[in-house]
């Protein structure tokens, strides 16, 4: 195993027994969690759960009921995540693609195999690699781990990434250091971000960060 391998996992059993099993995503259902990725796109989970609610109280929290929702009447539910125009159209896409491709089911997107289903997601209208690799983590359970920001901001800090790497080579990295496993690329991811913004942040706290001691 090559250093960056073992460093790779030294930083999940550090970041694991330091911070704790972090339970995401934390949504009702794997649709509930795809509509989450989509909305969380420039802005902090709090208002995602503000726009969610939304959805949820005027009961179209669901494929059929996005799809024949008014895009301005949409745009108005969601307007505390941000951007609530352009995320309103996203939501639209994704469930046309959601209604066209799998009968409004999201479940049924999980009898697909990764890769197919990774380049339909990528051409939907607003969905990118982080929001595809959300949606089939966190929605789906599939073995794909979701590289963001805080990923990138962290590992090139500690010299295992070059600070232009792209996004798949970074998460080729944590695929062939880390076990295909569900279960450890969600925790792992989560606890990447709770580094991110308890330590690691544009001005670091390396003093106290549980990562000191990890080389």
């Amino acid at each position: 195993m090559n250093k960056k391998k073992r460093y790779l996992k030294e930083i999940f059993v550090k970041l694991f027994g330091f911070f704790g099993p972090q339970h995401w995503w934390p949504a009702d259902g794997p649709f509930e969690v795809a509509i989450g990725a989509i909305l969380t796109q420039n802005t902090n989970w709090q208002n995602v759960e503000k726009a969610i609610s939304n959805l949820k109280n005027q009961g179209i929290l669901n494929a059929e009921a996005i799809h024949s929702t008014p895009l301005q009447t949409l745009a108005r539910f969601i307007k505390p995540a941000g951007y609530y125009n352009v995320k309103a159209r996203r939501l639209k896409a994704f469930v046309q693609f959601l209604i066209e491709e799998f009968r409004g089911k999201i479940e049924e997107m999980a009898s697909e195999d990764i890769p197919s289903l990774r380049k339909k997601l990528l051409q939907v209208y607003g969905i990118g690699p982080e929001t595809a690799d959300s949606i089939l983590l966190y929605a789906l359970n599939k073995p794909v781990f979701v590289v963001d920001a805080y990923t990138k901001r962290i590992l090139s800090r500690h010299g295992l990434i070059n600070k232009k790497a792209s996004y798949e080579e970074i998460q080729s990295l944590f695929h062939q250091a880390m076990e295909p496993d569900p279960f450890i690329y969600n925790e792992y991811h989560a606890l990447i971000v709770k580094l991110g913004k308890t330590f690691c942040r544009p001005r670091p706290l390396c003093r106290e960060c549980p990562l000191r001691i990890a080389r």
